[in-house]
């Protein structure tokens, strides 16, 4: 495998890449948005790991938090075809 590479990360950089294409790939908005939330965690953890804890707690707050939030109230509000 790689040299100097943890497996940890080798894992986190998959999980980040297939959380993106099942975000653009879901037909549900609300699994989009759950999946979106999801990738976003994923990358605060990768951010904690780079020695980045400020960028990575506003990545989970604002991202994960903040803005699913919004998308899921969206979702709720629009009405279906």
């Amino acid at each position: 495998m790689l040299a100097g590479v943890p497996i940890i990360s080798i894992v986190l950089f998959i999980t980040v890449i297939v959380l993106a294409v099942m975000a653009v790939g879901f037909k549900n908005l609300l699994s989009a948005a759950i999946s979106l939330a999801a990738l976003s965690a994923a990358l605060a953890i990768i951010f904690y790991r780079l020695n980045s804890p400020y960028a990575a707690v506003i990545e989970l707050s604002v991202c994960a938090g903040l803005i699913t939030a919004l998308f899921v109230a969206a979702i709720s509000l629009t009405r279906r075809r």
